[in-house]
């Protein structure tokens, strides 16, 4: 299939309608105008809600408006119109396909869709293929600290991992060699929590929950990209926003020199391409 963009449609709205987050932007010829983000259980609420929001902070005129394209994991639970607008669907791994081109603005990439869990694709112009992915993701870390730290709150794990020590949950290289080993630095870990003591701090567990998350995923990432040929990863979803993340993708990318670009944007990518299929 050969994906191409035309001008013929006015204002796309692109809603991506997620397990509890949904998230919508509004392409206007081709040009990212605006971008929300709301909460809600049902699929209806949620598409309704993001609509509504979209329109009142972008000042969006509903005539203006010329289609909605849904995408997502509740967006099949929605059929016919959204407020009179004509709908329709477009499949989730062909939407991050298409928004990960769009915000990169590149011709060929790998990308790496970090939500509840990561989805690894491959997107040229000609077509966007599934390389498959893992289920750690945001919801590994959620689930981890709830267990082992007692919180669900993102803020809050995230807030302890920043004062964490990695050295005191990991085993690293320079515990079993005491330098370096072939190419890998000797912080670099050797073991994913093969170092946890009987009373770790909460900061050290949150810092190691997130620090094997970020490594699976951008080993997986990279092993998937220079399989097929590419040098350089494009980042999405949720966890592209994540700075300690980014800084633990970018030392796996110096260590296997190969690249992460995190676009602007990057979180709504699914969105986008959802909107984008309409040109």
């Amino acid at each position: 299939m050969y994906y191409y963009f035309s001008l013929t449609a006015v204002m796309i709205i692109g809603i991506d309608i997620g397990s509890t987050t949904t998230k919508a932007v509004a392409i206007d010829k081709k040009e990212l105008k605006s971008s929300v983000k709301t909460e809600a259980c049902d699929a209806i609420t949620a598409a309704s809600g993001a609509l509504g929001k979209i329109m009142k902070e972008g000042e969006i005129k509903m005539e203006s408006i010329d289609k909605i394209i849904m995408t997502g994991a509740g967006a099949q639970n929605i059929s016919g119109p959204l407020f009179g607008i004509g709908s329709s669907k477009i499949g989730e791994i062909e939407a991050i396909g298409l928004g990960g081109l769009y915000l990169s603005k590149m011709e060929s990439i790998v990308i790496a869709n970090i939500g509840t869990g990561t989805s690894i694709i491959e997107a040229t112009s000609q077509k966007i293929t599934h390389l498959g992915g893992t289920g750690i993701g945001g919801g590994t870390i959620l689930g981890l600290s709830k267990r082992l730290i007692g919180s669900h709150s993102f803020e809050y794990i995230m807030e302890l991992a920043g004062r964490g020590e990695i050295k005191n949950i990991d085993i690293l290289i320079e515990d079993i060699y005491g330098s370096k080993m072939s190419f890998l630095g000797k912080k670099a870990t050797a073991s994913n929590f093969g170092k946890l003591s009987d009373l770790p701090k909460d900061e050290d567990l949150a810092f190691g929950i997130v620090n094997m998350v970020f490594q699976v995923i951008g080993m997986i990432s990279m092993f998937a990209a220079k399989g097929s040929g590419y040098s350089q990863i494009v980042v999405t979803g949720n966890g592209s926003t994540n700075l300690l993340g980014k800084s633990i993708l970018e030392d796996i990318g110096k260590m296997h020199s190969i690249s992460f670009h995190f676009p602007p944007y990057g979180e709504f990518a699914t969105a986008v391409g959802a909107a984008i299929s309409g040109y």
